[in-house]
């Protein structure tokens, strides 16, 4: 709430600095493109992060003030406290995106669009044209659209079919687990046939799974995932190998050696929590 109070003080006061030199057009035009900027930058820095707000666009209005602030258009006994007014709520809230939980990459993606956006519109600005303000507004609007449909465009769309198969590790993974959910009055017959025929089988199937979205163009974090979901596939291939050799020989001397595996397993699986 108090982000979106926040948000709701910065947009009315640059609002009310800037309207008057941009007019309604241009300032609801920048509004809108600045919004797509930040979007598009958010989209390409967070690609497994879903985001909303007005920050970006907000942001990319600061930007197209600090832009004309640096041309003739404004008094220059005005500029410097401007300025620095700006660049202090800017400064302060890209610091304090650094905590965790904000979109900075929005905030910087629309900060650059707006100064884009404010040195395109200064021409009209300082001779207002009638045709000359149509066109900046039209030109700026194709150019950020077809910039951002190829940015959007080449980013990683391996990501769906990552979900996808992603969904058939978990029901292979179920299927592979049906060994604990086994009656506690199972046979050594039934475990083995559970072992042999899901267990192990479906572990392995997981595991080529795994090596095979690992080859997919991914983000660096899902990567790290994809390694250790290999090393508890192998682990719990090791373990049910080692579960079905013990039950095979009648013996309890690999009971440790199982124990060791499932330790090893259950810190894979905290691990994998942990990873974004």
């Amino acid at each position: 709430i108090f982000h979106l109070l926040m948000n709701m003080y910065a947009l009315v006061y640059i609002g009310l600095l800037l309207e008057p030199y941009l007019g309604r057009a241009r300032f609801l035009s920048a509004y809108l493109i600045a919004g797509i900027s930040g979007s598009v930058a958010s989209i390409f820095w967070n690609d497994l992060t879903i985001s909303a707000g007005a920050s970006g666009a907000i942001f990319g209005m600061y930007g197209v003030f600090v832009a004309l602030l640096t041309t003739k258009l404004i008094e220059k006994s005005a500029r410097k406290s401007l300025l620095i007014s700006i660049g202090v709520f800017v400064f302060y809230n890209l610091a304090n995106g650094l905590k965790g939980g904000i979109d900075n990459a929005a905030h910087i993606g629309g900060l650059l669009g707006g100064l884009v956006i404010g040195y395109s519109f200064y021409p009209s600005l300082i001779k207002p044209d009638k045709i000359l303000k149509p066109i900046t507004i039209g030109i700026l609007t194709i150019v950020f659209s077809i910039g951002s449909f190829g940015i959007v465009k080449n980013i990683s769309s391996d990501i769906g079919k990552y979900d996808e198969d992603m969904q058939l590790f978990v029901q292979l993974e179920q299927k592979a687990l049906g060994l604990f959910r086994l009656p506690q009055t199972s046979t050594d017959e039934q475990i083995l046939f559970e072992i042999e025929n899901n267990g192990i089988k479906n572990w392995e199937e997981s595991l080529k799974l795994i090596e095979k979205v690992d080859a997919y163009d991914l983000p660096d974090a899902l990567h790290l995932r994809n390694a250790r979901l290999k090393e508890y596939c192998q682990l719990r291939i090791k373990s049910y190998k080692t579960i079905q050799k013990a039950i095979t020989e009648g013996t309890n001397k690999y009971d440790n050696e199982i124990n060791v595996f499932n330790i090893e397993i259950e810190k894979i699986i905290t691990e994998l929590s942990q990873i974004q």
